[in-house]
């Protein structure tokens, strides 16, 4: 078994043991990797302890301790840590690709069960709160060799296959970006995320992206199927999420500022609209 720590992914590329059919790897310190990048393989990570907000592509969503996140092949993708936060960031990952036991290995009659495990990596997926079993599961696979490792990680594709998911992206995989794409949307991205509690005009980040306001605008609604405005309220209302999930001691007003709303109204008018409950309504409901 080959564990990287602190391992620096370059975009786009994976260091490969030579001889292991799975790649593990442990993430630990104040952040993840924060690049906008794509891999092959397909990644399934656990987040040990931190947050933050994950970015895929066409979507963001909030992460938090204790889920379990699934990626597909080439899938753009960044994990944004919260740096505020006294915890570590830290997660386990495994990366594999279809092929990493042999090109018709999960072809076969006695693995077709798992096929739902990889439409629904296409797009990727995240199990928001995993069972106690599936979190053991992962763990001893972080811990295991040769034999052992491989049926672990069997029984860990088919517990994920199995739990109860959310979708992370709509982004079909032949609409996912070229290496010019993703340099440019990288740019967007990182400036949108270190950005967004502010007021952003929208030529500051067609400016990120070396280009007009009005071809920006078209160059990312054909490639998110969404308006810059749109997607920067995906990652206030993320945050927001993640605030109200997280900092009890916050008012609805105060969740909003920090989030990047100017306004109160506003907020919860667009909350709503990607929540269908308003920020107290969605605080009221979380587990306790």
């Amino acid at each position: 078994m080959i564990i990287f720590i602190h391992m620096k992914v370059l975009p786009f590329t994976i260091p490969k043991p030579t001889q292991d059919a799975l790649i593990l790897q442990v993430d630990r310190g104040v952040t993840f990797y924060s690049s906008l990048h794509s891999h092959e393989e397909i990644q399934i990570s656990y987040i040990v302890s931190g947050e933050g907000t994950l970015f895929t592509g066409d979507s963001v969503m909030p992460y938090q301790k204790g889920e379990i996140i699934v990626l597909g092949s080439y899938q753009p993708h960044v994990f944004r840590s919260d740096t505020q936060q006294p915890t570590p960031s830290h997660m386990w990952s495994v990366f594999f690709t279809e092929t990493s036991f042999g090109d018709s290995f999960f072809q076969t009659e006695e693995l077709k069960s798992l096929r739902r495990f990889f439409t629904k990596a296409t797009n990727g997926f995240i199990v928001k709160r995993p069972s106690k079993k599936l979190v053991f599961i992962f763990d001893a696979l972080m811990k295991a060799k040769k034999l052992d490792r491989f049926i672990r990680f069997m029984e860990l594709l088919q517990g994920i296959q199995n739990a109860s998911y959310e979708s992370l992206s709509d982004l079909p995989s032949e609409r996912r970006y070229s290496d010019t794409d993703a340099s440019r949307m990288r740019a967007v991205m990182e400036f949108t995320s270190e950005n967004f509690r502010r007021k952003i005009q929208l030529q500051e980040v067609a400016d990120r992206a070396a280009m007009t306001k009005n071809a920006f605008c078209k160059y990312f609604k054909k490639r998110t199927r969404k308006s810059y405005v749109a997607f920067l309220n995906e990652i206030r209302i993320a945050e927001a999420v993640r605030l109200l999930t997280t900092r009890s001691d916050m008012s609805i007003a105060e969740v909003a500022e920090n989030s990047g709303f100017q306004n109160l109204s506003n907020f919860n008018r667009i909350f709503k609209l990607r929540k269908n409950c308003t920020p107290k309504q969605y605080r009221q409901n979380l587990p306790l």
